[in-house]
């Protein structure tokens, strides 16, 4: 009973820290503060970049914490502490007289708006003339010039050919172990916050499928086949897959900064002070780990010990294995820095844990399900609402819409918080792809005449979603119709598609672009992303993209993945459909709108396809009839009669006689009449 009630207190205690996160948006600086602070960080860096006892002629500032983590703790938000620009993606890049960014198509603008334009330089890296990082570094700086980096923010993967590229320019790629943004913070009496600590909580079998002991057991297999020693666990939503942990230390991120190494005997979680607390240590007993743990501070400290006592055991070679994706300062710790009787081995390639997590097992599919049902209900009740005030003529802004939104969420079972920072873009808002409303200063109220795109999604104990609807709160012009019809043409080419088993993500990309590209239009983002397991919304390997993903194993039954194409009018509006979809195998009696005329299976290879996980209309009112086929047609109703099918019954049940009328009235069928 006590384990139960601690365990239960731990899980409404996350929860209320998820809501409050979703509250909490950074208090923003206006622009021009902005601008006058820029130039005395570069010049703080500066100043540090020439003291130090190799003088940097350029320092690099990446978007990263030590564990390779998209989305960061204000701890580690350097970049934008340096800059200015709030985007998850892009990399600093200071010298003596210059002061670059790249980043890609989904910041252009958000750069172009929130950065001191006279100070800093906007490196487009979707465009093919803009060089890389390191061509550009070899083509301005001077043969014998020294480039720093902190070496906890760069990965093995990227360090190595960026080193190689400097090396071919006689230059040299120094690891710099006390990162200068830190300092310099320090120096202008504006020090980073502390990194966050919170509590952590256990999710019970019945949402994750497989206990932690499974899932030890199933790596350590993987490790005897390659006769390691040791792994070594980095990316943090990684460590809480494999223990079956949540956390909060990353708003939106159900994880917690740790590092897990598993060697065939051991388990050594580092965390916090070390100290796991009982209840947790009970139940991962319970579930076959003999947790032991250890400070987080530790971890390369404990990575030279295991070096150094695996290089000094006599029992033949030894080998430790690594993430690619881990940085370069754990891979420097795991060698032993050279201090070693003799030569350990580094295996650095894809994490068993991030191939593993990728297939989702049958239980996380159910919940994925499920979860998508309940985020339907809370979707559908919000659009209703939102037309409700708008047409009845009262204010609504970005900022007060995000917060209903929100507390529809919050009234659906298992709800824990966002899944990311609600992008509520009205009208030219929406055209900035990652667009982030401040709640000081003027808010924009969203208007009958605009084009609204509602990008959000929410953290289930039983899955994650990531939903983007864009409706129109009036009257769409013929071009907004136009446009809107050939996004949603775009969905369905890639969500109708068949594919043979193990095919990469990005071959199927083409067909969310074919429409648009039709009319010389185009969007700067990939077209779909992986999804985590009440973990992160954005999941490696796999994805969709004009680019492959690096380490995508290609695509097979049991993946998650989002089918997000869209079009941006920058000044006007932005257009986005996305659902999540599920990969499935198909046959000739699969439920499925392309299976039935199947006639092969790829010669044995087996045939992929998509089965929908989002559940809320799209506005038929945006519709340009004319530009679609009778077979999207079908698809549409189909997809609109199943949504009011499943959502339509639990309106009812519940009382929502308001609700259940509204999405009866947009799940009617499209006809061309």
């Amino acid at each position: 009973m006590v384990r139960k009630y601690i365990h239960t207190f731990c899980i409404v205690m996350i929860a209320l820290t998820y809501v409050i996160n979703g509250f909490k948006l950074e208090d923003k600086q206006s622009t021009s503060n902005k601008s006058k602070m820029s130039l005395q960080r570069l010049t703080a860096l500066r100043a540090l970049m020439a003291s130090q006892p190799t003088a940097l002629a350029a320092y690099i500032v990446p978007t990263a914490d030590a564990h390779n983590s998209e989305y960061i703790a204000p701890v580690d938000a350097r970049r934008e502490w340096l800059s200015g620009f709030t985007g998850s993606a892009g990399i600093a890049i200071v010298t003596s007289a210059k002061a670059l960014v790249w980043t890609d198509g989904r910041y252009y603008t958000q750069f172009q708006n929130e950065v001191d334009l006279s100070v800093w330089t906007l490196m487009k890296q979707s465009l093919p003339d803009t060089p890389s990082m390191d061509k550009w570094l070899t083509s301005n700086l001077v043969s014998g010039s020294v480039v720093g980096v902190d070496p906890h923010t760069m990965t093995r993967e990227e360090w190595t050919p960026l080193q190689t590229a400097l090396t071919k320019a006689k230059m040299q790629l120094l690891a710099v172990d006390k990162n200068l943004i830190d300092v310099a913070r320090f120096q202008l009496n504006d020090p980073p916050p502390e990194r966050p600590s919170k509590d952590i909580m256990h999710l019970p079998i019945e949402y994750t499928g497989k206990t932690a002991g499974q899932k030890i057991k199933e790596l350590r297999d993987k490790m005897a086949e390659k006769n390691v020693s040791a792994l070594v666990i980095t990316a943090l939503d990684e460590v809480a897959y494999t223990l079956n942990l949540r956390g909060s230390d990353i708003n939106y991120n159900p994880v917690f900064f740790s590092y897990l190494v598993i060697t065939p005997s051991s388990v050594v979680l580092f965390w916090r002070d070390g100290k796991i607390p009982r209840d947790i240590r009970e139940i991962l007993s319970e579930e076959g780990v003999d947790l032991e743990g250890r400070p987080y501070d530790e971890i390369t400290r404990a990575l030279k010990e295991l070096a150094r006592e695996l290089s000094e055991n006599g029992d033949g070679e030894h080998s430790i294995w690594l993430s690619s994706e881990a940085s370069e300062a754990i891979h420097r710790a795991a060698s032993g820095e050279g201090d070693l009787k003799k030569p350990l081995n580094l295996i650095s390639e894809m994490s068993p844990v991030a191939l593993a997590k990728l297939v989702k097992n049958p239980v996380e599919l159910e919940g994925f399900r499920q979860c998508h049902i309940r985020d339907g209900i809370a979707v559908v009740r919000f659009f209703k609402w939102l037309h409700d005030q708008i047409d009845g003529g009262t204010t609504v802004t970005e900022v007060q819409a995000a917060d209903k939104l929100l507390e529809f969420r919050t009234e659906e079972k298992y709800f824990m918080g966002p899944s990311f920072e609600t992008i509520p873009g009205a009208g030219e808002n929406g055209a900035i792809i990652h667009y982030s409303p401040s709640r000081d200063g003027p808010q924009r109220e969203i208007r009958a005449s605009d084009m609204f795109l509602l990008d959000s999604g929410g953290q289930y104990m039983d899955g994650t979603t990531d939903i983007t609807r864009t409706r129109h709160m009036g009257a769409p012009t013929l071009a907004q119709k136009d446009a809107f019809t050939r996004v949603l043409k775009g969905q369905i080419g890639v969500g109708s598609a068949l594919f043979p088993k193990g095919v990469k993500g990005n071959v199927l990309d083409t067909l969310a672009r074919k429409s648009l590209w039709d009319s010389g239009l185009d969007y700067a983002h990939g077209t779909g992303h992986g999804v985590g397991h009440f973990l992160n919304v954005h999941e490696g390997p796999a994805g969709v993209s004009w680019r492959p993903y690096p380490h995508d194993p290609g695509l097979a039954p049991g993946q998650i993945l989002s089918n997000e194409p869209g079009y941006y009018k920058v000044g006007e509006y932005g257009i986005r459909h996305e659902d999540l979809v599920e990969i499935i195998s198909v046959t000739n009696s699969s439920d499925h709108p392309r299976a039935s005329k199947l006639l092969g299976d790829f010669d044995g290879r087996g045939v992929l396809g998509f089965s929908t996980l989002t559940l809320v209309p799209n506005q038929r009112k945006c519709l340009k009839l004319d530009l679609l086929d009778d077979v999207e047609i079908e698809y549409i109703n189909a997809y609109h009669s199943r949504v009011f099918k499943v959502l339509g019954e639990i309106l009812k049940s519940r009382g929502l006689e308001g609700d259940y009328k509204w999405l009866e009235n947009e799940c009617e069928p499209v006809t061309r009449s």
